[in-house]
């Protein structure tokens, strides 16, 4: 593992760092990470209005619904850079630190053929935000876009769900000991056992080692052949939930159900208390002081993180959140009025003014901040469990860093241990990242997966009467073709294997013709019959480069070329042959241009 991140906040174990960067006024990089925040949190106010500042910025890809390569991120301080920029600007930060410490133990390694990358996205990103990171990923200078075979692209569930099925019992916590998590023990030594539990956790999560295990984790003694579980990836943006099946002989996984989720990570938590800030002091002082006083935000949001990891059901007390001298200042000559006023004026229940300058919350306060996004994930696991393909579901897996919430544990106990044992892994903020390394080593372990839509392509059949439409009729060269056609390449939720092949042959239209470029059509339902009906839309281009051909005695022949598309891995992937001279043909699939 990494060793620890550089910064960092007092009470918070940083295994893990923030998505945040740092760009000087001339967009050069500057940092990443803690040092990144910390850094421009220390700037001079009028200086730090210069910076580039970027935080949470992951999700942005997902939500973003045309994502192309010039899709722009805001700063902090308004100003826009390229999102793939951004990204890149990160990713290569992640690999200089890496490379530096690879070689420090192994001086001798080339750093371009010697190291296989993985990075691994949200299971719900569609294909152009899988495509934008490897885009990224070549301009950051992780591989070269001629080796592409050297990144791969992991899906965080499927990474969490490869490391759960290594894991040995003492790495894991059980949750279905119900006395433990309804906050009142049903006796002082199952209090005791807890605390020695969550010290044993604490020391753990210190190590810096960890070791890959050979063959099964006695965990996996009590499943068999056949077993169903489901992994729970909560993170910092989304939610990601997969439902696995263990395949005999070789114990090789299947998604059972297409990976569903949504956009309810940790943030939905800090979104909630940007909202009842609003709430007490305005919006548009609140959206004013973002914009004047970057840095003093960060820290008031600095102050709620270390508040929040703290936020139990059983928690009585209430907690303190100190607000920046700057805030308390900005307020009265914004408004002409203290802070004090606001808070003894609103309608906001249980967030009170401390005489020690601080907001005072109540535990119900804190509470009902993770309740809108804790819904929203116990109600994805319900509807998921409703499927008729998830039957039969053994163990729920908890992992990614919001599962360390307690807030999340308990809601997730409470809502489904009556119908499966929910079990989380001991260092559950790592565990993808650890799936991930097993995955690179081999990433044929997960053998079926499920497309997550409807894909095919655009053609012309024969017009049949009283079959098709009139407005689908073409004539051309004497003949009546029906335009428009779905021709499907693999239907949503369809069961697909590694190395399964979908084949057609493309005809160019014209000799002499350079190029073919084929549109791909995707839908979330699966009975499409035209490229034009609901729901349809364009996704992407399939292109194919045409060598020059020989010509036979003066006369250009017919060409035939023949695409093979693969949709069982994390990424889909293409491949062509031109049918005559047996020669592989460039083929490039590209999801980002539209």
């Amino acid at each position: 593992m990494m060793r620890k991140w550089e910064g960092g906040d007092p009470g918070v174990a940083h295994q893990k760092t923030p998505t945040s960067l740092l760009l000087t006024p001339d967009k050069a990089f500057h940092s990443f990470g803690y040092t990144a925040r910390d850094f421009y949190h220390d700037l001079d106010p009028e200086e730090a209005r210069d910076w580039l500042y970027f935080e949470k910025f992951k999700m942005k890809i997902h939500s973003t619904s045309d994502l192309t390569m010039k899709t722009e991120l805001e700063a902090l301080n308004g100003k826009k850079v390229q999102a793939l920029e951004v990204f890149a600007h990160a990713l290569r930060f992640f690999k200089e630190h890496a490379v530096h410490e690879l070689k420090e133990q192994c001086p001798s390694l080339h750093e371009n053929e010697g190291i296989r990358w993985v990075i691994t996205v949200p299971a719900i990103w569609k294909q152009p935000a899988k495509q934008f990171m490897r885009e990224a990923a070549y301009l950051a200078g992780l591989v070269s876009p001629e080796y592409p075979e050297q990144l791969l692209i992991a899906l965080e569930p499927e990474a969490a769900s490869i490391y759960c099925r290594k894991l040995r019992l003492h790495q894991l916590i059980d949750l279905s000991c119900k006395a433990f998590f309804n906050g009142y023990p049903t006796d002082r030594s199952v209090d005791s056992s807890f605390r020695q539990a969550r010290e044993q956790l604490r020391r753990s999560r210190h190590s810096r080692t960890f070791l890959v295990e050979t063959g099964m984790g006695e965990l996996w003694s009590e499943m068999q052949a056949g077993d169903r579980y489901i992994v729970a990836d909560c993170g910092g943006g989304t939610v990601d939930l997969t439902v696995h099946q263990i395949e005999q002989p070789q114990g090789t996984l299947k998604e059972l159900y297409k990976a569903s989720g949504g956009p309810y990570g940790a943030v939905g938590v800090d979104l909630a208390f940007e909202k009842m800030l609003c709430k007490i002091f305005g919006e548009d002082f609140i959206q004013t002081f973002k914009v004047k006083r970057p840095a003093a935000w960060v820290d008031l949001m600095i102050a709620f993180e270390a508040r929040k990891r703290t936020a139990a059901p059983q928690r009585s007390n209430h907690l303190n959140i100190s607000l920046p001298f700057s805030f308390i200042d900005f307020y009265r000559r914004h408004t002409r009025q203290n802070v004090e006023t606001a808070l003894r004026k609103s309608s906001v229940n249980f967030v009170k003014w401390s005489s020690q300058g601080m907001l005072r919350m109540s535990s119900e306060a804190m509470n009902e901040l993770f309740q809108p996004t804790i819904q929203q994930i116990v109600q994805h696991i319900g509807d998921l469990m409703k499927k008729p393909e998830v039957k039969g579901i053994k163990y729920l897996f908890l992992v990614g860093g919001f599962a360390e919430s307690p807030m999340l544990q308990n809601a997730v106990q409470s809502a489904f241990s009556e119908v499966c044992r929910v079990i989380i892994p001991q260092d559950v903020g790592l565990t993808i990242l650890k799936g991930a390394v097993l995955f690179g080593i081999d990433p044929t372990i997960v053998r079926v997966r499920r497309s997550p839509l409807t894909y095919g392509v655009g053609v012309l059949n024969k017009f049949v009467e009283g079959k098709h439409p009139k407005e689908k009729l073409l004539m051309k060269e004497g003949k009546n073709w029906c335009t428009d056609i779905f021709d499907k390449f693999v239907s949503v939720d369809q069961s697909v294997a590694l190395g399964d092949i979908v084949q057609r042959s493309y005809c160019p239209a014209r000799l002499g013709q350079r190029k073919i470029i084929i549109n791909i059509y995707c839908s979330s339902s699966d009975d499409v019959v035209y490229i034009t009906d609901p729901g349809v839309r364009k996704c992407g281009t399939i292109n194919l480069d045409l060598p020059d051909v020989d010509e036979a005695n003066g006369k250009v022949l017919r060409r035939e070329i023949k695409a093979s598309m693969q949709f069982g891995d994390t990424e889909i992937k293409v491949t062509a042959m031109d049918v005559k001279t047996s020669k592989i043909v460039r083929a490039a699939i590209d999801f980002l241009s539209n």
